[in-house]
């Protein structure tokens, strides 16, 4: 009778034990220790292995992604600091600062005029910035550029080594910028996003 439950002890615990399957594929997976973004100190920071099984396309994808996210998080947080420090448009100044604008502009009849037109202008926005190639003919450099052939700000001007160097800071500057609006969204639920600038 002992060992009948203990076979049964083993035969369940072995049902929990991760099945040794192996996977096959086709493709060769893309080394991305080399990429733009893999510095130090983490390297080619991957904890969820998504990039495990990618190709390059899918790689510029998800490279484009985190560009424009971190493109609108940099908006994001200097607009909560400029509006955090009291400063306001002509006839805006009794719009609240943080994310209770949100709610101010949920609840009156001006923010029921401005929502839609915001989201009408990041729509086209993005429906610009992601058709702009297919438009003009200008064919992107990298995952995340925009320019249209006439307006680049002196980028060609640069050498590789800078350009890359400007890339690299903006990747960077995304991500703090991304992990900068969370935390703000963070202190603005606790209520004491007042704590964390100099008065």
């Amino acid at each position: 009778m002992k060992s009948v439950i203990i076979a049964s002890l083993i035969a369940s615990a072995a049902a929990f034990a991760p099945a040794q399957v192996g996977r096959s594929s086709t493709s060769v997976a893309l080394d991305i220790s080399g990429e733009l973004g893999a510095q130090a100190p983490l390297g080619a920071f991957d904890p969820l292995n998504i990039m495990g099984d990618a190709d390059q396309a899918k790689f510029d994808t998800w490279r484009e992604i985190e560009i424009v996210h971190g493109r609108v998080a940099m908006l994001a947080v200097s607009g909560y600091l400029t509006t955090a420090a009291g400063i306001r448009f002509p006839g805006a100044e009794d719009v609240p600062g943080g994310f209770a604008a949100v709610n101010w502009l949920m609840s009156t009849d001006e923010g029921h005029l401005i929502l839609p037109q915001m989201w009408t202008t990041f729509l086209v926005a993005t429906i610009i910035n992601r058709d702009a190639s297919e438009v003009t003919g200008v064919k992107p450099a990298f995952p995340g550029d925009y320019r249209n052939g006439k307006l680049d700000f002196g980028w060609d001007k640069f050498d590789d080594k800078t350009k890359q160097r400007k890339r690299a800071i903006e990747l960077n500057n995304g991500r703090a910028a991304q992990m900068g609006i969370l935390g703000l969204m963070v202190h603005d639920i606790m209520g004491n996003t007042g704590d964390l600038f100099l008065k």
